[in-house]
Parts: C-alpha cells; sequence; structure tokens
C-alpha cells in the first residue's frame, strides 16, 4: 500500500496566520502539523509516501521531511485547489495496487493497523473512517443504520447523523477510474465525497468507526485542542 497525503489548499480557515506559510507547516504543539499523519501512515506500514501541494510550497516539504523520517518521499504539484479527488487523481502513476489517503490537516492518534489489514484482505474498493462529532454539519457525514452505510452527504445544513468522515480513506487502483467520471460540485471542485458515494452504489465502500482521539486542525480551535491534547499526553 502506498501512501498519500494532501498538502495544498488555501487555508482560509485559518488566517491570518496562512497568509504568507501553508497551513500543514503551522505547530501543534512542538511540531509541524504534516508530521501527525505521517507518523499515521508509517505506523500502518507505509513508508512510500507522496506529498500533494502547491507550486509555492512543494519545495518547503522536500526541506522539512526528508531529514525527519525514514521514508521515501515523493512529490506532486496541485496548480490550483480543484478538490481532494483532484489532487488524489495526481498520484496515478504512482499507486500500484492499494493507497491510504490522508489530509494533511487531519490528526489521528488511534491505532487503525487492524483496520488497514482487513481492507487489503477484502474485496471492497474504498473504506472510510468515521468519528462522532458534535457539529457534523461542518463535515461530510454518513448515515449507518444497523451498522450499515445508508447514505454520505457533503457538509449538509440539517445533517441526519453525527458520523462525521474523517480525512482518512483507503482505495484499490480503481479510483482513478471513478475519479475522471466526477462532475465538479457547485463548490467548484471534485469532492471524494462522490468517490465514496459512487462506491457505495456499487456495495463495494466499507467503513470503520474510530474510537480514539482525532482532530481537525485546520482551524484555530483545532490547533488548540489537538496541542493541548498532545502537551499533557507528552
Amino acid at each position: 500500500m502506498k501512501g498519500v497525503i494532501l498538502a495544498g489548499g488555501k487555508g482560509t480557515r485559518l488566517r491570518p496566520m496562512t497568509g504568507v506559510v501553508n497551513k500543514h507547516v503551522l505547530p501543534v504543539y512542538d511540531e509541524p502539523m504534516i508530521f501527525y499523519p505521517v507518523r499515521t501512515l508509517l505506523q500502518n506500514g507505509i513508508d512510500e509516501i507522496m506529498i500533494i501541494s502547491t507550486p509555492v510550497d512543494i519545495g518547503r516539504y522536500i526541506q522539512l521531511l526528508e531529514k525527519e523520517f525514514d521514508a521515501d518521499f515523493f512529490y506532486r504539484v496541485q496548480k490550483e485547489p480543484e478538490g481532494i479527488a483532484h489532487a488524489l487523481s495526481l498520484a496515478e502513476d504512482f499507486v500500484e495496487d492499494t493507497v491510504a489517503v490522508m489530509l494533511g490537516d487531519n490528526i489521528l492518534l488511534d491505532d487503525v493497523s487492524s483496520e488497514f489489514a482487513a481492507f487489503e484482505d477484502s474485496n471492497d474498493d474504498g473504506k472510510i473512517f468515521l468519528k462522532e462529532v458534535s457539529e457534523p454539519s461542518r463535515y461530510g457525514i454518513a448515515e449507518v443504520t444497523d451498522g450499515e452505510l445508508v447514505q454520505l452527504k457533503e457538509k449538509p445544513e440539517d445533517p441526519s447523523s453525527n458520523y462525521a468522515i474523517i480525512g482518512l480513506y483507503l482505495y484499490t487502483a480503481d479510483v482513478f477510474e471513478v475519479i475522471p467520471n466526477l462532475q465538479k460540485s457547485d463548490r467548484g471542485e471534485y469532492e471524494i465525497t462522490d468517490v465514496n458515494t459512487h462506491y457505495l452504489g456499487e456495495g463495494v465502500l466499507d467503513h470503520a468507526t474510530v474510537d480514539g482521539n482525532w482532530f481537525d486542525v485546520g482551524t484555530p480551535e483545532g490547533i488548540f485542542k489537538a496541542s493541548q491534547y498532545v502537551r499533557n499526553e507528552e
């Protein structure tokens, strides 16, 4: 399994801190944000990792990551922020069979190694991870009935579920045949929720619920809470 970390975007929720710097190098307590998703992938046996970021920022990751981790890093530039699915499409020639995709502003401090192994042994083409949250309208959400996925929605105004879809996805290489058939959303982006909805309709989308600690650090409050937790744990 290969790993892909998406570290682009404009960081609008973190302005003015992101006015001149990419959000994924902002500190979460004593380390850059991007170190956390890198460690998640390494802890799950993935040591070939592609970083996808902006033309301005990609060089900084080469300097930052190469000397810190025992892994093989690869890099791609996403020229315009056209969505998660579009960014993932840039890794097509990098992925051979399966891929773990993680958003650079997500911190997962739960052991999900068994879920990675289960996906590799399954016949599914996709797997999403869910976390029960208090403000589901901020996220893509999943409706689950009797342990089965029923529906996925992208940031609904009136969510019918408290299960947020966190920024970690597992796919087979089939995902690169699905992405070209997507249409841009009203936000002008190719949505990863549409990829997952496709797999849900085909009956090949699995899911797992995260019981441990997960932080969306794309907001000041998220960075604060994650930093506080890491500091207390250390």
